[in-house]
C-alpha cells in the first residue's frame, strides 16, 4: 500500500469513526453477537516485569470468578519478531498466566502463535525467553503457522473472503486468552487484542505477513477472525508499551498496567482510552462495538482502577491524529 492511498484510508476511516459508527450500507451485516449486558475489566499496577506478577496476576484473576475447571486453554500473545525493545508480550506475563490458569483448574494449556513477520517461530520463541516457560508438561508451544488446519466458514462477512483455514488447536481449545502487547500500529492506529488475532492466520496457507488479510481490509479482517473465533478473556501487556511507528519501529512508553477483561471490546476500549485515544474513532473498535462486545463505558465495569486519560498521550503517526481523545477535528 503506498503511503498517498494509506493516508487517503486512514483519514476515511477516521471522519467515519468521529461521526460516531460506520453508515450502515458500508457494512454487511453479522451473523453473532457476543455483547452481554455488562463487561468486566479491571487496570492491574505493575511497574516491572518481575517474581511478582504471578501474585499480580492471580489476585486479578480471582476478580472475574471465572468458571475453568478441566479446560483446554489457549493463550495468544504477540510474538511477532525477534526483535529488542517492547514488540512482543513479555515472556513472564506468559508464563505467569499459563501457571495462574493451571491453578485455577484448566486441564491444559497451549500457548499458540503464528508469527506474521519472522518464519522461524522457534528463533521468536528463543528469542522472547519463552522457553523457561514451558517446562511445565501442561504448558506447550504451538506453532499457529504450521499447525493441522481446518476450513471455517467466517461468521461474519466484512471482508469478503467468506472462509479462512485455520489452525485445530485453536478451533479445539475451549477457552481463548488474548494478550497483546499494548501498541500503536502503522496500519490499523492500534493493535490490542482483537488486532492480536492475526496471528491466528496460518503462514504456511497465507504467506507473510499475512497479506490476504491486509488485501481484504485489515479492519475488516479483525471483524470476521474475532466474530468466527471469539476471545473469552484479555491479559494486556501495558507494563512497556509502545507508541510511535508500531509495531515494529516504535519507542517504549512506560505504561505501567496490565490490563485483564472478559470482553475484548471492552479491553481494548480501556487501553486505547490509557494510550489517549477514543476508542469510537477506532474503525474496527467502533464496529465491533456492535456485536464483539462493550465499547461504551456506561456498561463496562472497572474492578480496580478507572481508565484515566494520561496527560500526554501516545506518539503517532500523522496519519493518525485523529485517534487523539483530545484532538482538534
Amino acid at each position: 500500500m503506498n503511503v498517498d492511498r494509506r493516508r487517503f484510508l486512514g483519514s476515511a476511516a477516521g471522519m467515519a469513526a468521529t461521526a460516531g459508527v460506520a453508515a450502515d450500507w458500508l457494512w454487511p451485516r453479522h451473523s453473532v453477537s457476543y455483547r452481554r449486558p455488562r463487561s468486566f475489566v479491571a487496570i492491574l499496577n505493575a511497574a516491572e516485569y518481575s517474581e511478582k506478577i504471578e501474585t499480580l496476576l492471580m489476585d486479578g484473576l480471582r476478580l472475574f470468578r471465572l468458571n475453568l475447571l478441566g479446560k483446554a486453554i489457549l493463550l495468544k500473545p504477540n510474538m511477532v519478531e525477534d526483535l529488542p525493545g517492547p514488540v512482543n508480550t513479555n515472556a513472564n506475563i506468559i508464563g505467569a498466566a499459563a501457571r495462574c490458569f493451571l491453578r485455577l483448574g484448566a486441564a491444559r494449556i497451549a500457548i499458540g502463535e503464528g508469527p506474521g513477520h519472522q518464519r522461524d517461530t522457534e528463533l521468536v520463541v528463543q528469542a522472547a525467553d519463552l522457553k523457561p516457560h514451558l517446562a511445565d508438561r501442561h504448558i506447550e508451544f504451538v506453532d499457529l503457522n504450521r499447525d493441522e488446519l481446518v476450513r471455517v466458514k467466517l461468521r461474519a462477512n466484512y471482508s469478503g473472503l467468506g472462509e479462512l483455514w485455520l489452525p485445530r488447536s485453536v478451533l479445539d481449545s475451549d477457552f481463548v486468552v488474548s494478550m497483546p502487547k499494548v501498541k500503536t500500529h502503522h496500519w490499523a492506529g492500534v493493535t490490542l487484542s482483537l488486532k492480536n488475532m492475526f496471528g491466528i492466520v496460518p503462514g504456511m496457507k497465507y504467506g507473510w505477513p499475512k497479506n490476504l488479510l491486509h488485501w481484504h481490509g485489515i479492519h475488516e479482517s479483525i471483524l470476521d477472525i474475532c466474530a468466527t473465533v471469539p476471545i473469552h478473556f484479555v491479559i494486556a501487556d501495558g507494563i512497556t508499551a509502545m507508541e510511535g511507528n508500531g509495531p515494529l519501529q516504535g519507542t517504549a512508553r512506560e505504561l505501567r498496567k496490565i490490563v485483564l477483561a472478559d470482553d475484548p471490546v471492552a479491553a481494548d476500549a480501556t487501553c486505547a482510552r490509557l494510550m489517549g485515544f477514543d476508542p469510537l474513532r477506532v474503525q474496527h473498535l467502533s464496529e465491533g462495538g456492535r456485536f464483539l462486545g462493550n465499547l461504551r463505558a456506561d456498561r463496562i465495569t472497572m474492578l480496580a482502577e478507572r481508565a484515566e486519560v494520561p496527560i500526554c498521550p501516545f506518539a503517532v503517526l500523522p496519519d493518525f491524529h485523529y485517534l487523539l481523545a483530545r484532538a482538534d477535528m
